[in-house]
């Protein structure tokens, strides 16, 4: 009962509040605010202003395939600008994929249906992609953008460029109309020169055409030296110049800017080819069909210059999958090509035939003899072959071949496949 109460610890307990005060503070207020260590650090977003603006640069440099990914970043900022998907339509278009360059030009279409740059770049898109029925929608696309703006020079422009492709003679002179009024509209354009530039490089034959198509697809690549398309269109009008030297070095440019597309090399592989170099043009062929193993008429190239090198076996092979198919290397198919009075598919049959009799395969060999008399007997490269053909096998019968690798040429041989040029290598492919 005398026992003295301890007096309460004031102090102590000020101090166990604070720290109950602090704990609570850290839990529900510090640690929330804190950035998760665990989470990938937020970035700032860019402005579609600044995406555009490089993929526009990129441009410029000839870098398509960077290029149409920036402006599918720059999309993905602004979903609703018709600018972008028309910029990244025209870029797929040079990059070579007008498929997805029309579904673009269509979006924006979409978002701005009275849009004159919208339809003119599907109307080129559809164009690029051939055939008669793409053709027609081209034109129809065409003439819907200039109604929207009869002043549009680059529709004007690829105006031109479609009706020299509707293959009609007729549209020639309203092609070269377009073109004329594109260079009055805006001289200063790309495809301002490369319209000109196409005219006159369809009609090459008449007068100084050709020089006159070199002189406007050198000032398209003043304004834009990177683009690979202008450097292979400026050397097939160098090849018909039959300035060889200059039209290999623009393919090469080409193949540089675009080392994936097997256009360039096929057409080094046949300048060579027209020159007598059929080793330089084997090179070539090979690189071509690497580039592309299932494209049958790379294959046919490649087997008509193993023919040219008297390597008659590897000659079959190649030929026999640019005619009949099968698959490729890396076991994709390859469809053959039937026969037709396209000239370069023409070669491509009889050198086969000259090529099967060469190592003796006459059986063969005697049944394409035939069908060349029979549906090419108007192509006198044709027929002399399908003549060459029986009286190699003739021949074979009284001299059987031993050495089928690489049999001595002979002067027909020599003259049975010529060299010549044909629109898909002096045309836009």
């Amino acid at each position: 009962m005398t026992r003295r109460r301890r007096r309460p610890n004031l102090f102590g307990w000020t101090v166990f509040g604070l720290v109950l005060l602090f704990g609570y503070y850290f839990d529900q207020v510090y640690l929330p605010a804190q950035p998760n260590p665990f989470e990938a650090t937020p970035t700032p977003t860019r402005s579609p202003e600044s995406l555009k603006t490089d993929a526009e640069s990129l441009f410029d440099e000839g870098k398509l395939l960077q290029s149409i990914e920036a402006y599918k970043a720059a999309i993905k900022a602004s979903p609703q600008d018709p600018t972008l998907y028309i910029a990244l339509a025209r870029a797929q278009v040079f990059a070579g994929y007008p498929k997805e360059a029309q579904a673009n030009a269509e979006n924006a279409i979409l978002l701005s249906p009275e849009n004159s740059m919208a339809y003119a770049v599907r109307a080129w898109a559809l164009d690029f992609q051939g055939g008669e029925e793409n053709n027609a929608k081209a034109l129809d696309a065409i003439e819907e953008a200039l109604r929207y703006d009869d002043h549009n020079a680059i529709a004007h422009a690829y105006y031109a460029e479609i009706l020299v492709d509707s293959g009609v003679f007729e549209n020639y002179d309203k092609a070269a109309e377009e073109s004329r009024v594109a260079y009055a509209l805006n001289p200063n354009l790309l495809e301002t020169h490369r319209a000109r530039a196409y005219i006159l490089s369809a009609t090459g034959s008449e007068g100084n055409n050709y020089e006159l198509a070199v002189a406007e697809y050198k000032e398209a690549i003043k304004i834009n030296k990177n683009i690979a398309l202008l450097h292979i269109e400026l050397g097939n009008n160098l090849r018909s110049l039959l300035v060889y030297e200059e039209a290999i070095n623009e393919y090469t440019i080409a193949n540089t800017l675009n080392p994936t597309d097997p256009q360039p090399d096929y057409l080094i592989s046949r300048t060579y080819a027209t020159q007598g170099e059929y080793e330089k043009a084997l090179q070539y062929a090979e690189t071509a069909v690497k580039d592309k193993p299932t494209d049958p008429r790379l294959r046919g190239n490649y087997g008509v210059m193993y023919y040219r090198n008297y390597f008659y076996p590897k000659a079959v092979e190649q030929l026999s999958l640019a005619i009949n198919g099968g698959r490729a290397e890396n076991g994709l198919p390859i469809q053959g090509l039937p026969l037709s009075n396209d000239t370069r598919v023409a070669e491509f049959y009889y050198t086969y035939g000259l090529a099967m009799a060469r190592i003796n395969q006459c059986g063969d060999a005697l049944k394409m003899s035939q069908t060349l008399l029979a549906n090419l007997s108007n192509d006198e490269n044709a027929s002399a072959a399908a003549e060459e053909i029986i009286k190699v096998c003739e021949e074979n019968l009284n001299h059987p071949v031993v050495d089928t690798d690489t049999p001595a040429p002979t002067e027909e041989e020599s003259t049975a496949t010529p060299e010549v040029a044909t629109p898909e290598e002096t045309a836009t492919p």
